[in-house]
């Protein structure tokens, strides 16, 4: 039987390679000409909505364009990585955020619209993006809370096309405010 012994040199290079991936992938920096790459933070971002045009009533439903609403949702924040839904457990809020729910495959969670700071806070906390649907009163006041800026108060008749995006990020909250669907009164 025969003993085999690595040559010392080549020994030495397979130890130095494994040594340089070993830090390579540790993020140690740059190591024989191993270099790392950077792993992408993710910053969360958070998109807050009124509910959608609502009928009359004590628990309403929604209009026929609070329904193209919902649905215009889906396609403005078609490339949102939304990864959870929150809304407050009324049918126009409901009802607003179910098409997008439906197309992400994710539940609605619903949030005490009455404790808005501990929910602003859970959800600094939670370093996830989310879709939160609430009210003419509580969205722009979840915003605040959030440390964004909310603007000017919704126009409880008539505006429905607000849309907060709030990015969470190392430096503070950065908000910025659009619109979706037709348009509404302001």
């Amino acid at each position: 039987m025969s003993k085999r012994t690595a040559n010392p040199a080549t020994r030495r290079s397979v130890l130095q390679s494994i040594a340089a991936l070993s830090l390579a992938l540790a993020g140690a920096g740059t190591v024989a000409g191993c270099e790392t790459v950077p792993t992408a933070k993710i910053t969360p971002t958070l998109h807050l909505v009124r509910h959608a045009e609502k009928r009359l009533g004590r628990d309403p439903a929604l209009t026929e364009e609070g329904e193209a609403r919902a649905l215009a949702l889906v396609e403005t924040l078609a490339d949102a990585q939304i990864e959870v839904i929150y809304s407050t457990n009324y049918a126009r809020t409901r009802l607003t955020a179910r098409p997008i729910a439906e197309a992400r495959e994710l539940p609605i969670i619903y949030y005490d619209p009455a404790d808005l700071a501990g929910f602003a806070e859970k959800l600094k906390t939670e370093n996830r993006s989310a879709l939160i649907v609430g009210h003419s009163n509580t969205t722009p006041e979840l915003v605040t809370a959030l440390g964004g800026e909310a603007g000017a108060p919704i126009t409880e008749a008539s505006e429905y096309d607000r849309l907060y995006r709030i990015e969470l990020t190392e430096t503070g909250p950065v908000t910025t405010l659009l619109r979706y669907g037709a348009p509404t009164e302001r």
